[in-house]
């Protein structure tokens, strides 16, 4: 859209370009016809005083080289008029081109500035979703620590029977023991009561009764 501005304001201030350079040209030519007419005269004047010079008389003679001195001097001012005809001309060209010169300087600044904006937007636009990625990884990370799933979680297990009666292990060794049931915990029992799991993967024991580990309730809060 800049582009297309710049150009039709450039192009009205050419419209009436041709038009001058047309005059001066056309009047450069008329002037050049007027020197080619005194040129021919000073050549017949310079021919008829050679061949009367001998019979002229001395105020004569005067008034000849008189005439072919104003023919000179008529062709002298014509040529000069030529050349500030000429000079007008670049003068008129050169100041449409320094003009398109600064309309196109403008013009790339103002193409930069777009560019360097657009470039800033996009490196805003890159670090919010950077900054939205790791919100969402502290939300995850958040909402996986709230899990009593999460491996991150400490685990409480009930034992098989799904019983809430609280049991002591002096009990537990007095109990005849399955030889095909899992045992668990330092003390190498069933599981029985509340149990609390070790968040460690490769743990061998991987569950605890809470007397065996000195607990008597289930721990509260993030640990």
């Amino acid at each position: 859209m800049a582009k297309a501005v710049y150009l039709e304001h450039y192009l009205d201030s050419i419209e009436g370009l041709p038009y001058e350079l047309q005059r001066n040209f056309t009047l450069m030519s008329e002037l050049d016809n007027r020197t080619e007419e005194q040129k021919a005269e000073i050549d017949k004047l310079a021919e008829d005083y050679v061949a009367n010079v001998k019979n002229l008389a001395s105020e004569q003679r005067v008034q000849h080289l008189q005439k072919i001195e104003n023919a000179y001097t008529k062709c002298k001012e014509y040529s000069d008029d030529k050349v500030q005809l000429a000079m007008q001309i670049y003068e008129l060209v050169d100041k449409h081109i320094r003009r398109l010169d600064a309309d196109l300087a403008r013009f790339e600044n103002d193409l930069k500035d777009k560019l360097d904006s657009s470039s800033q937007e996009s490196s805003d636009e890159k670090r919010l979703k950077k900054d939205k990625s790791v919100r969402d990884k502290k939300v995850s990370r958040t909402q996986k620590d709230s899990d009593p799933d999460s491996p991150g979680r400490k685990k409480v297990k009930n034992s098989p029977n799904n019983t809430d009666l609280a049991m002591h292990p002096s009990d537990v060794l007095d109990m005849p023991v399955d030889p095909n049931e899992p045992t668990y915990c330092l003390c190498s029992q069933v599981s029985y009561g509340e149990m609390i799991g070790c968040d460690n993967l490769d743990c061998p024991i991987e569950w605890f009764h809470f007397a065996c580990v000195g607990l008597a309730t289930k721990p509260k809060g993030k640990w």
